[in-house]
C-alpha cells in the first residue's frame, strides 16, 4: 500500500505572495523530499501593484511553481479578471485552476472535491459566489452512487458554519464565521480531509465521525484544516503537510479505524432536530440558501438502513441442523417492545420447545460442563475447536439485552473464568452472539491460540469479511452498554475480542448465520476452513461425552460454581 501513499502540501490564502510561498516549498522539499501535489485554498490573488507584478513573472514563465499547484476560484470581486474560464484552465506552467466546482480525480484515485468562492447572499449571485445549483451539481452524482463513501479532500474557501461544535474552539469570531451550506456540503460529501481559509486563522479541528455511534455503521472520520494567509504577520501556520492514501486502494477495516480523540459530528444533531436538519439544512433561519440541495436523503445512505444489505450465500435450513449446532436458528420471537430492562422474579418462558432452556426435555444435558445460579456453560455440538463452547441463561432470554441484572453478571464471570482458563492454555478468548432468527440466548466462545493469530489480525478478519458480505461493523466504545445500542427485539450481530475491544453489526434484512463461524475458521485465524461447516465436525454421542468430560475436568480448577 506504501506506493499508493501521496505526500501533498496544503496552503490558506496566498493573496499574491508567490515568491513567499514557493520559496517555502523549495526548502521544505529540500529538507524533506517532494511532494506530489500542493492544494491552495482561500484567495490565491492579490490585490495590491507588487502582487501583480510577481504573478506576471509566473505567467510570462519567467519564473516556475516548483510543484503542481491547484488553486480554488476568485473569493472576491476583485480578483476574477484572474480566472478566464468558470470551467478551470492552466493559469501558469504548474499552476492550474480548479474551477468554479466540481471533483478532481488523480492517477492514484485521489478524489477532491472544491468549491470556489464564497455562499451567495443575493441573486443574481456574483461571480466570486457559488449558487445552490452549483452545490446541487457537486453533491447529487456522488451521493447518489451505491459505491459512495465519501472524498479524500474538500476544498471550500469559506469554513463551514460551526465545525467547532463538540471540538476545540478557533481564534475567531464564530459568530460571523462560515456558511451554512459549507456545512451542509462536508455532512454530505464525508471528506476525509477539509480545507477552508479566507478567516485569516490557524485551526485544526479535532477529527470528528460521520455515523452515529452505535446507531450506524462505522465510517471513516473527517478532519477540518484551516490555514492562515502566506507570511502573516502574527506568523500563523499556512501551510499544511500530509500523506494520504486514496480511499479506493485502503482496507475497509483500516479506513474505519476511529482515533482516540474522536469527537461527535459537528453538522448533525439529534432527536427532534433531527427532522428539521434533513429537510433544510445546518440552519435554516440563517442559511435559506442551502435549503435548495439539501434535502438529498433519498440517495440511500442514511441511517445504515441500505436494502439488500448483508446478502450472503445459501446457509443450511434449520431441518439441517442439529440443536447444539454453534449456530442454531430458532423459532422466537421477538423480545419486549418496550427498551426497559427486565428484573423477574422467575425466568421468562418459552412459547414452545427449546433446545437450550436447562429444564427442557429437548436439552442435551451430557454436553453440560458447569451449571451456575443462573447461566450454564455448554459444549459446543460441532464445536470449531474441542473446546468451543457456549455460555447460556438457565431461563428462557433471547438475547444479551433482555438479560436481568444478575443473569448478566453471572455471564461475566463465566466470560471471566474462560478467559483465564484459556490463558492458561496458551490461548485467546473470542465470544460472540448472533440476535438473529434465534430463540435462547447463546455466547459462542472460541478459543484461538496465541502463536496462531494476534488480536489485530482477528479483528481484521471480522472487518475484511464484513464488508466483503456488504456488513460494516461498528467499533462499540469501551465500556458500552448493548442495551444503550440494541433495545429488546433489536436483531445485531456482536463480537468481543479478547482484548476487550467490542465489534457490533445492526442486521438489517439478511444475515449469514454462521459469519462469527466462517470468520474463526478462515486461514486468517484458526485456518480451519473446512470446520465451518458444521457438517463437517458431527460426533457420535460417545465421541461427545467424551470431550465434554475431558473439558468438564479440565475446566474445574477455574468452575467458580463449584465454590457454591
Amino acid at each position: 500500500m506504501g506506493d499508493q501513499t501521496l505526500r501533498v502540501l496544503t496552503c490558506g490564502d496566498v493573496q499574491g505572495r508567490f515568491n513567499d510561498l514557493f520559496n517555502r516549498v523549495r526548502t521544505i522539499q529540500k529538507k524533506s523530499g517532494q511532494f506530489d501535489l500542493l492544494l491552495c485554498v482561500g484567495e490565491f490573488f492579490g490585490k495590491t501593484v507588487e502582487a501583480e507584478a510577481e504573478w506576471q513573472e509566473y505567467k510570462t514563465g519567467a519564473k516556475k511553481a516548483p510543484i503542481h499547484t491547484c488553486v480554488l476560484g476568485a473569493a472576491s470581486q476583485e480578483t476574477v479578471k484572474y480566472f478566464p474560464s468558470a470551467e478551470g484552465c492552466e493559469l501558469a506552467e504548474n499552476i492550474t485552476y480548479l474551477g468554479r466546482r466540481g471533483v478532481f480525480t488523480g492517477a492514484s484515485g485521489l478524489q477532491i472535491a472544491y468549491v470556489s468562492g464564497r455562499e451567495a447572499l443575493q441573486e443574481p449571485a456574483p461571480a466570486h459566489c457559488f449558487t445552490p445549483k452549483d452545490l446541487l451539481a457537486l453533491v447529487a452524482p456522488l451521493v447518489n452512487n451505491s459505491k459512495f463513501r465519501g472524498v479524500d479532500i474538500l476544498l471550500t474557501s469559506q469554513w463551514p458554519r460551526g465545525v467547532w461544535q463538540y471540538g476545540n474552539n478557533p481564534e475567531v469570531n464564530t459568530k460571523f464565521c462560515g456558511a451554512g451550506s459549507v456545512a451542509n456540503l462536508a455532512d454530505k460529501l464525508k471528506p476525509r480531509y477539509h480545507f477552508a481559509a479566507i478567516e485569516g486563522a490557524h485551526y485544526e479541528r479535532l477529527p470528528y465521525r460521520n455515523h452515529m455511534v452505535l446507531q450506524e455503521t462505522a465510517q471513516h472520520v473527517s478532519r477540518f484544516i484551516a490555514l492562515a494567509s502566506v507570511n502573516n504577520p502574527a506568523k500563523k501556520k499556512y501551510l499544511y503537510a500530509f500523506n494520504i492514501v486514496p480511499m479506493k486502494s485502503m482496507d475497509a477495516s483500516e479506513l474505519v479505524k476511529q482515533p482516540q480523540d474522536v469527537t461527535e459530528n459537528p453538522y448533525r444533531r439529534s432527536g427532534k432536530d433531527k427532522t428539521q436538519r434533513d429537510k433544510t439544512g445546518f440552519d435554516p433561519a440563517e442559511e435559506p440558501a442551502a435549503q435548495f440541495f439539501f434535502d438529498l436523503s433519498r440517495g440511500g445512505r442514511g441511517g445504515g438502513r441500505g436494502g439488500g444489505r448483508g446478502q450472503g450465500r445459501k446457509r443450511p435450513s434449520d431441518e439441517d441442523r442439529p440443536p447444539w449446532d454453534g449456530e442454531r436458528r430458532g423459532q422466537g420471537g421477538p423480545g419486549d417492545a418496550d427498551g426497559q430492562p427486565r428484573q423477574p422474579r422467575r425466568p421468562p418462558q418459552p412459547t414452545g420447545p427449546c433446545w437450550f432452556c436447562l429444564a427442557s426435555p429437548q436439552v442435551e444435558k451430557h454436553l453440560v460442563i458447569s451449571i451456575g445460579t443462573h447461566c450454564y456453560l455448554a459444549l459446543a455440538k460441532g464445536g470449531l475447536t474441542p473446546y468451543h463452547v457456549l455460555v447460556l441463561p438457565i431461563g428462557h432470554y433471547q438475547s444479551v439485552v433482555e438479560l436481568a441484572s444478575e443473569v448478566v453478571e453471572e455471564m461475566e464471570k463465566y466470560k471471566a473464568a474462560l478467559h483465564k482458563f484459556y490463558k492458561s492454555r496458551g490461548e485467546r478468548c473470542i465470544s460472540f452472539e448472533r440476535n438473529y432468527r434465534s430463540q435462547h440466548l447463546q455466547l459462542q466462545v472460541v478459543p484461538v491460540p496465541l502463536d496462531k493469530c494476534a488480536t489485530e489480525d482477528i479483528k481484521e478478519a471480522f472487518m475484511v469479511q464484513a464488508q466483503e458480505q456488504q456488513m460494516e461493523l461498528m467499533e462499540i466504545p469501551e465500556h458500552t452498554d448493548l442495551k444503550q445500542i440494541a433495545p429488546p427485539g433489536t436483531p445485531y450481530f456482536y463480537v468481543e475480542l479478547d482484548t476487550g475491544e467490542k465489534l457490533f453489526y445492526r442486521i438489517q434484512k439478511h444475515f449469514p448465520l454462521q459469519f462469527g463461524r466462517e470468520v474463526l475458521a478462515s486461514e486468517a485465524v484458526l485456518n480451519i476452513p473446512a470446520r465451518a461447516d458444521w457438517k463437517e465436525c458431527k460426533q457420535t454421542r460417545e465421541e461427545e461425552e467424551q470431550c465434554s468430560g475431558t473439558l468438564r475436568d479440565a475446566f474445574k480448577p477455574y468452575d467458580f460454581a463449584l465454590e457454591d
